[in-house]
């Protein structure tokens, strides 16, 4: 007999390691592994880690070998690996309707359990009963699937299990914007089963995700059934939301030991390797031990001073878990593997030593990992006084199974029985290793030949879409539909993917679907999903965004390929010429550098051999030929009967037809049912409405029809157009509010008579009468009355009847004439059509997310609560959408515009963070009445006019004119003139200002007027002292020139004594800055400090508590969202910052030697002080009563909002007078003096 090798006593001594500690506890009919002796459940997460150590110890004795009877323990290990795998299998999918459910609601309600009987299988607590909802868990266990099946194990057995984990794909996908308990299973710090954001759950969600794309599940005997698919956008997702939160763990904690998980083994999710360092260095740094990590700071779990005896902690205790937070040897387990994945043998055995130190010996000499180390309640009051002094005892779990089982993994590593590759056969290990600069590849296509004819006259030489034959080009919703089939499982209800749009990740690839190549345009040039794309600006932009963001997340192999066509939209008025901004973004194209991308322009079949290419598999058909399934059979009438995802799930191949045609036959009909066919009719100048059409013709007379519904008796016409967007606060423009408001209680009926609806003879509205006049109307204006009267009265999915029977419904109308009407470019139309058909706006909640994501809240319509509505953790687009509506009070307009402006901040978010420092809440509400406000102060126009303007803006100059907010930089208003249905329309633009305040085209364009405007700026400067002067030139009629004066922002700091000779300056500032919610540098920990030396805050009879400092540390973003939610009870933006302006005259007092400065601090107080300080001052040196008139609904004065904060006159001057006064009887004798 061969005598045994060192190696092999070695793993003979970690075989009955693993077997006494981790292996003799696992059920034997279900493979899975108990918390503990004393807890018998078992946990998804344990379980995982747990057999870590008996799949490392399986491929060690495989590796190292030398008889036979290693081998079979090697198969023994592996099999226990795989039962283990199978038996956390059975369990969830045991539960399958939940993961159905989840991957529309992501709710609590509807998530995995996170534990489950060892025995067999079933729950344990109830849905509501535990913190279920842990994606991190899910995602560690498919993350370990996908690298336990790449080293050779055989886990899933069936395609019903296949399509089972490409559903749990599906589930975890969405981790980026799902707001769960953690790792924890605590949610919020305060342990009130809050949940919240976190880094650990979005990084395992990022490493499973890019582990499972285009795993074969069946290993090396799989085929394309077996395949798994990850779209590429939901994991850049995860990373853009993880690389934003990091060092950071979440909302509530600041620091957390479990991103260790994340930054290293298991899940390598980090790409930056100088983040990964800092991440591990601040984990280190606060909240290393003696013993090991503590989890997190102020953690109670398992502390003296945590009553056992209550579920959740008291918000106010949490103070008394600082500096006795329990310690974790644990996290020194990660800690010396990830020093043997980075090389650093140092590290490797610093940690080892230490996790030897704090091993205890049980029985035979068995060494185990406990759980934590807990200070001993006798000796409390010394860690207190001294942390990290006092000797701590073992508490918890006796072994630990999950520490264990790293501890032995790590030194199975350490003793080079194992590489990491062995252990990591998917290289997650190489996330950091830089990545090659990315090329970006540009394909411009033309829609047409005369287009194409159009592009080679301004020297752009292109293909047309069939010349570029058999390379097929579809639009992105295609690609989202034929997503949609993923993972479809009718004997399990699993509907597959939800249709969700496609990013830019997804389209820049090129796709074999059978035996033709397919290539996708981007989604944000798809006019039928939102109004964006109408506008051309607004697609350069959007490119411009999309190449950038190409350069920064491209990971795969081969060039991103964008296939850009250029449409009749993207001619100018005269369809003779490319637009302008079109023009310009080709020429830049073809340079070879746009957005900060490099770019390679040429034809698609040049671009080939070095683009990314993927096989979808999945569309290939089966043995029997059925291609999408066996619920359905393609039969006559099919395409009327059955809708786009019905075809795509049922489509079934007969035998005797070609699949490719087949292929091309599905996507005709996609695009037929997503194209909208032409029956409205088109306009006329014949007749008109004028019979039954109130006198009113602007594109905000819509409002009109609220009287008409009124005449109808048609109820909740508010739900669809109210007299008014918004109650806007004091001085501030009043959205969408009618010149003249009709008393619906009083008797006189003048407006209605002059109406004349057709009736019939009962009386009541003719419907068909007014179908009738959708011929016969000479704008697209009345066909809109029209079609909106028919909405209301019959709803969209009547049938007019028009033409033919049963004819064409009111929705297939209205969405018609979204399309008409966006060839005009009516873009208040255009939205209010939009928020009638609610139209998708289709990364909302991306948006919403990537906001959230840079520590943002959001609310949404005007304060206070509860019309003003807060978000402030990602949600599904269903509910954000009902949540706007909730907010707009059911005011289609303000709804649409709502979310349009979520999507530019997100965008600004991306690309230009400094635009939102210093702000924790972004109110979308107040900023748009700030807009309108702005807009009507640069045209000197009305309130009714700025609102005009205002949604008349096009979708560029919208995102304008919210930068220019933003940034507070100066902007001009352009006014033109355009025909539209055979009538001139005003129109205005938001330019940029220059240095010397004149706008780009003056800068570029107007060379040949230059002496005549220099005339003009000279003259109007001359009589106009201080006012910046915008030329405008109209777009019909050259040589017209307008001036319009503009006060432009200046900066917030002035220097002390300067003369503020602008009226309203400070005033529209302070009403900015209350808008945007922007504070002082360091103002939320001033607070904090102020708090610690008084009982609280009183804004507006809302107490901030000084207890609030007992339970939130003054750096955390929760406390800084917490004050702003006190402020956020003042409505008026301009009387929220002068109370911003108190406080912060406040914090001086905190830098004095008081130990007190009284009970409960009512700001609004001091700010009244002060003004009446003001007034009499001003009273006695001869202001007037009108100069001092104030505010009704504050009191304040209209004065001292407009003065500046510093100077002899300034706001800080009264307000310190004021707080002098206030705590007068708190401050020491020799403190401040009156002057």
């Amino acid at each position: 007999m061969r005598s045994r090798s060192n190696s092999g006593v070695r793993l003979d001594g970690f075989g009955r390691l693993v077997q006494q500690t981790i292996l003799r506890h696992q059920d034997a009919v279900t493979g899975l592994l108990p918390a503990s002796a004393d807890h018998q459940d078992a946990w998804v997460r344990d379980n995982v880690y747990s057999i870590l150590a008996v799949w490392a110890l399986g491929l060690a004795y495989r590796k190292n070998a030398d008889r036979d009877e290693d081998k079979a323990k090697a198969y023994e290990l592996e099999q226990s690996v795989v039962k283990l795998m199978r038996g956390l299998l059975q369990c969830m999918m045991r539960q399958v309707e939940k993961v159905e459910a989840f991957k529309y609601s992501q709710s609590t309600r509807d998530c995995l359990h996170a534990k489950y009987n060892t025995h067999t299988c079933a729950t344990v607590v109830g849905d509501h009963e535990w913190g279920h909802l842990q994606m991190d868990a899910t995602s560690l266990y498919l993350l370990m699937l996908a690298q336990m099946t790449a080293s050779g194990l055989h886990i899933i057995h069936s395609l019903d299990e296949v399509n089972f984990i490409q559903n749990l794909v599906f589930y975890i996908e969405a981790a980026y914007k799902t707001a769960d308990f953690g790792i924890w299973e605590r949610g919020d710090k305060t342990n009130q089963g809050i949940t919240e954001l976190n880094a650990s759950s979005v990084g395992m969600a990022k490493a499973a995700l890019e582990a499972l794309d285009e795993l074969d599940l069946f290993g090396a005997k799989g085929g394309p059934q077996s395949v798994i698919w990850v779209l590429s956008d939901e994991v850049q997702h995860c990373q853009s939301i993880l690389h934003s939160m990091l060092p950071r763990a979440s909302t509530s904690k600041e620091v957390d030991a479990s991103v260790l998980s994340v930054i290293s083994y298991p899940a390598f999710a980090v790409e930056d390797r100088e983040l990964v360092e800092i991440t591990k260095q601040e984990i280190i740094t606060k909240l290393q031990g003696r013993y090991g990590c503590c989890r997190f700071l102020r953690d109670g779990y398992r502390t003296p001073k945590e009553d056992p005896k209550r579920l959740y902690y008291e918000p106010a205790e949490l103070k008394l878990f600082e500096n006795i937070e329990c310690e974790w040897p644990l996290f020194w387990a990660y800690l010396m593997i990830d020093g043997i994945f980075s090389g650093n043998m140092e590290q490797v055995q610093e940690y080892r030593e230490a996790l030897e130190g704090v091993l205890i010996k049980g029985k035979n000499g068995v060494r185990l990992l406990p759980e934590l180390y807990s200070v001993p309640p006798d000796k409390v009051d010394e860690e207190y006084r001294n942390p990290h002094t006092v000797d701590r005892i073992p508490m918890g779990k006796l072994p630990h199974m999950w520490g264990q089982s790293l501890y032995i993994l790590g030194c199975l590593m350490a003793e080079g029985f194992l590489a990491p590759g062995e252990i990591d056969p998917l290289n997650r290990r190489f996330a950091t290793v830089p990545k090659p600069d990315v090329v970006v590849q540009v394909c411009i296509l033309a829609e047409t030949e005369e287009i194409k004819a159009i592009l080679q006259k301004e020297g752009v030489d292109v293909e047309t879409v069939t010349d570029v034959y058999p390379i097929r080009v579809q639009p992105a919703r295609i690609l989202s539909h034929i997503y949609a089939r993923l993972g479809r499982n009718k004997q399990m209800s699993l509907t597959g993917r939800p249709y969700r749009h496609m990013g830019v990740l997804g389209t820049s690839k090129l796709y074999k679907i059978r035996k033709s190549i397919f290539t996708f345009t981007p989604q944000f040039i798809d006019q039928q999903q939102f109004y964006l794309a109408l506008d051309n600006k607004m697609i350069v932009e959007m490119l411009r965004t999309d190449l950038s963001y190409l350069c920064s997340r491209w990971r795969m192999t081969g060039r991103p390929t964008i296939t850009f066509p250029i449409s009749h939209t993207m001619l100018d008025e005269t369809s003779s010429s490319v637009h302008p901004t079109v023009l310009a973004m080709l020429q830049k194209l073809q340079d070879g550098y746009f957005g900060g991308a490099r770019i390679q322009t040429g034809k698609l079949s040049e671009l080939l051999t070095t683009s990314c290419r993927t096989h979808l598999s999945f569309m290939d058909p089966g043995p029997e030929g059925k291609v999408f399934g066996k619920s359905y059979r393609l039969s006559s009438g099919s395409f009327e009967k059955l809708d786009a995802e019905e075809w795509l799930h049922g489509l079934q191949v007969a035998e005797d037809e070609d699949t490719d045609d087949e292929v091309a036959q599905y996507l005709d009909h996609l695009l037929q049912r997503t194209t909208p066919q032409s029956n409205l009719p088109p306009t006329t100048q014949r007749g008109g409405l004028s019979r039954f059409r109130a006198a009113v013709h602007t594109t905000r007379d819509l409002m009109s029809l609220a009287s008409k519904a009124k005449d109808l008796h048609v109820q909740n016409v508010g739900m669809y157009v109210p007299s008014r967007i918004f109650q806007a606060s004091q001085q501030s423009v009043k959205l969408l509010s009618s010149p003249h408001q009709h008393d619906f209680d009083g008797k006189s009926h003048a407006p209605y008579a002059e109406m004349n609806l057709p009736r019939d003879e009962d009386g009541n509205v003719d419907c068909k009468a007014l179908v009738n006049q959708l011929c016969i109307c000479p704008t697209l204006q009345e066909q809109a009355d029209i079609l909106y009267m028919l909405y209301i009265l019959k709803g969209p999915e009547w049938h007019t009847g028009l033409d033919s029977e049963p004819g064409p419904t009111v929705k297939e109308l209205l969405t018609e004439l979204y399309v008409r009407v966006g060839e005009t470019r009516q873009w208040a139309l255009i939205r209010y059509i939009s928020g009638i058909l609610k139209k998708k706006v289709e990364a909302l909640d991306e948006a919403c997310t990537d906001l959230l994501s840079h520590q943002k809240h959001l609310t949404v319509g005007l304060p206070p609560e509860p019309r003003e509505k807060t978000i402030s953790t990602p949600i599904p687009y269903e509910e954000l959408v009902r949540l706007i509506d909730e907010a707009s009070e059911k005011n289609l307009s303000v709804s649409i515009l709502t979310q349009e402006i979520m999507v530019y901040l997100a965008m600004y978010i991306r690309t230009q963070p400094a635009l939102f420092a210093e702000m924790f809440r972004i109110r979308i509400g107040l900023i748009i009445q700030v807009m309108a406000t702005e807009l009507a102060h640069s045209l000197h126009c009305s309130a009714g006019e700025a609102t005009e303007n205002l949604m008349n803006l096009s979708p560029s100059d919208m995102k304008s004119l919210l930068y220019h907010i933003l940034s507070g930089k100066e902007f001009g208003v352009e006014r033109s003139v355009r025909s539209v249905d055979s009538s001139l329309t005003t129109a205005v633009s938001i330019c940029d200002m220059g240095a010397v305040g004149t706008t780009r085209p003056e800068r570029t364009g107007l060379v040949r007027l230059k002496s005549e405007i220099k005339q003009q700026l000279d003259k109007r400067r001359q009589s106009l002292p201080g006012i910046s002067v915008v030329l405008v030139l109209s777009a019909q009629s050259a040589g017209h020139t307008e001036l319009l004066g503009k006060d432009s922002f200046s900066s917030m700091l002035e220097g002390q004594g300067s003369k503020d000779s602008r009226q309203g300056q400070w005033q529209r500032r302070r009403r900015l800055d209350g808008a945007l919610n922007r504070v002082p540098v360091g103002f939320y920990q001033k607070v904090w400090k102020v708090l610690q030396k008084c009982h609280g805050l009183s804004v507006e009879g809302f107490v901030l508590p000084s207890s609030t400092t007992r339970e939130m540390t003054p750096g955390e973003m929760k406390f800084a969202v917490h004050v702003e939610s006190v402020l956020n009870r003042v409505p008026q933006p301009e009387y929220r910052q002068l109370l911003v302006e108190a406080i912060l005259v406040l914090t001086m007092l905190v830098d004095m030697e008081v130990h007190t400065i009284g009970g409960i601090i009512a700001v609004e107080k001091i700010l009244h002080i002060a003004n009446d300080l003001f007034y009499e001052e001003q009273k006695a040196l001869g202001a007037d009563e009108h100069m001092l008139e104030r505010d009704p609904s504050t009191g304040i004065c209209s004065l001292l909002y407009d003065s500046a904060p510093s100077g002899r006159f300034g706001t800080m001057t009264y307000l310190s007078k004021s707080v002098a006064l206030y705590v007068y009887d708190f401050l020491p004798a020799d403190g401040c003096s009156m002057q």
